[in-house]
């Protein structure tokens, strides 16, 4: 203690003072080095990948298929970049209430589709994928505006037109249908809707063979309203058509209705559903009531998404009654100045039919109802 005590006293202040001052010197100095080395990694990561991203794209437009091959961010990267959209598309809809997430989704998929269509060289969202569900019939029953309702969920990826692929285009392949399909994420619902499947022979058994476990929906309604609405759209596009009453009798005096006719073909539900119950279970099967379509859009939608087992989203508060087109309308999306209605074709003013006509076609309808009724387990009140 003594000799330390003795050798401090003799070691003059100013030393101490400066081997201090090396001290801290050196500390600081080490200390810079480490903040500019993480700086500098940073801020030089970002501009590396652009400059390779552009050296990808140079060498692919000259065709240099080796060098291509040796840089490791043209064939890593991209596949980050996919997931890292994918995952702030996914970050940004959990962040947002259910009012809201819709709109939030539609706003990351509307630029990302918008990427992928300008630039042929940009990564890729999701997959495209057979469907999962399918909006099979019927026609003038309801099945656009189901279409359109159920597509604002989150978790629904709809194709907008009907591709007619189970019978007009089977022959083009799977490979050609799959894709005609929006791109999805892994746990969203890929769907299509043609109507006229409903009445096509073939379309189950095709359905079946790509998928045994499709989910069906079919839009089911008054069989005689039904005939009439088809009528009218026809009359609009061919204004020379005989008359409705000649279409939908063989003999009116005699009260034979001519089944051969689309028009009155097609409400007959329960010999069409017949068929399809040969390739697929009743429970796959969802009717949704386009009576009740109308009066009460949220109720028939919140079946349809228990029956999608997707969470019930789509709720009374996105719709408002459009006394004009005596139909429902969504409420104006966040993303628009305007409320989303149907087409102008969609609630038009029926042909006038005679009262006469109407309860002849009741009388013919009514024992294929009541089978329908038994069959389905559910009373649509049609007579």
């Amino acid at each position: 203690m003594a000799y330390r005590f003795l050798s401090s006293r003799i070691v003059p202040s100013s030393n101490r003072l400066n081997r201090r001052f090396i001290f801290i010197f050196t500390i600081s100095l080490s200390f810079m080095y480490l903040c500019y080395s993480i700086l500098f990694c940073s801020g030089t990561i970002m501009p590396n990948q652009r400059l390779e991203e552009h050296r990808c794209v140079h060498l692919k437009n000259m065709g240099s298929k080796k060098l291509l091959q040796k840089s490791h961010y043209c064939t890593i990267s991209a596949k980050a970049r996919v997931i890292s959209d994918e995952t702030r598309a996914v970050t940004l809809l959990n962040l947002t209430g259910n009012q809201s997430k819709h709109s939030a989704f539609q706003k990351t998929q509307d630029v990302l589709d918008h990427k992928q269509s300008n630039n042929s060289n940009s990564p890729k969202y999701g997959n495209k994928k057979l469907p999962n569900a399918l909006i099979v019939g019927v026609k003038k029953g309801g099945t656009r505006a189901v279409l359109e309702f159920i597509r604002i969920h989150p978790d629904v990826r709809a194709l907008g037109t009907e591709p007619h692929f189970f019978d007009r285009n089977y022959d083009k392949g799977l490979d050609w249908y799959r894709g005609l399909m929006p791109r999805t994420l892994d746990s969203q619902i890929t769907m299509e809707k043609t109507p006229s499947y409903f009445v096509t022979r073939e379309a189950p058994r095709r359905i079946s063979s790509m998928s045994r476990e499709t989910k069906l929906i079919a839009v089911v309604r008054n069989p005689v309203t039904r005939a009439i609405s088809d009528y009218t759209q026809t009359l609009s596009k061919k204004p020379d058509i005989p008359s409705f009453e000649e279409l939908a009798f063989k003999n009116r005096s005699q009260g034979i209705v001519d089944t051969s006719w689309n028009a009155i073909r097609i409400g007959m539900y329960i010999l069409h559903l017949e068929n399809w119950l040969q390739y697929f279970r009743l429970s796959q099967i969802h009717f949704v009531s386009g009576e009740r379509l109308i009066t009460d859009p949220a109720g028939e939608l919140g079946r349809v998404q228990d029956f999608l087992g997707l969470k019930r989203i789509i709720t009374d508060k996105h719709f408002y009654f459009n006394r004009t087109k005596g139909f429902p309308c969504l409420k104006k999306p966040e993303s628009s100045s305007q409320p989303r209605c149907l087409g102008k074709s969609k609630g038009r003013t029926h042909v006038q039919i005679d009262q006469e006509v109407i309860e002849q076609l009741r009388e013919f309808y009514r024992p294929f109802n009541v089978k329908f009724y038994e069959m389905v387990g559910h009373d649509f009140r049609w007579d």
